[in-house]
């Protein structure tokens, strides 16, 4: 009796599990023909690349100084409190 259980248990279990891995194959290929309808009806558009290279500003290098700073301070901070 009980080994009938356990086998009705292993057939359940590979029923479920076939179903599931199934279920993704299929999600995995309607999502690869949605991005190929979406590519051809709605492509991307590209971003013109600068010809001269822009120049920062005293305000902008100030910012990612202030940037570094705060990261710098971060990692030791985190470092200090693991000891």
């Amino acid at each position: 009796m009980e080994t009938n259980l356990i086998a009705e248990a292993v057939k359940f279990m590979v029923l479920g599990m076939g179903i599931v891995f199934i279920f993704l194959i299929v999600m995995i290929y309607a999502l690869k023909l949605q991005a190929k309808i979406i590519g051809k009806y709605f492509p991307e558009k590209s971003t013109p690349v600068p010809t001269k290279p822009t120049r920062t500003t005293g305000a902008e290098k100030s910012n990612e100084t202030a940037k570094i700073a705060a990261v710098v301070a971060a990692v030791q901070h985190h470092k200090n409190l693991k000891g």
